[in-house]
């Protein structure tokens, strides 16, 4: 589980956290090749907001946003 101190991160920030990705700048590409899910449904937005109690799936690693 990821834990959070902020009211939100964004999916970027996530992916970078949890090494997904080295660089921010990486993003972009792994969101266009990969399958991520949040909530279940397909997300490619960086951007996303993700909140306390969102589960985000990627590549076969399930992950919760805790406060």
């Amino acid at each position: 589980m990821t834990k959070i101190n902020t009211e939100f991160i964004t999916l970027s920030q996530l992916l970078k956290m949890e090494d997904c990705v080295a660089s921010g700048g990486e993003v972009k590409w792994f969101l266009s090749e990969v399958e991520v899910l949040v909530n279940g449904e397909k997300e490619n937005r960086r951007g996303k907001k993700l909140y306390p109690g969102d589960v985000i799936e990627i590549l076969g690693k399930t992950y919760k946003i805790e406060s």
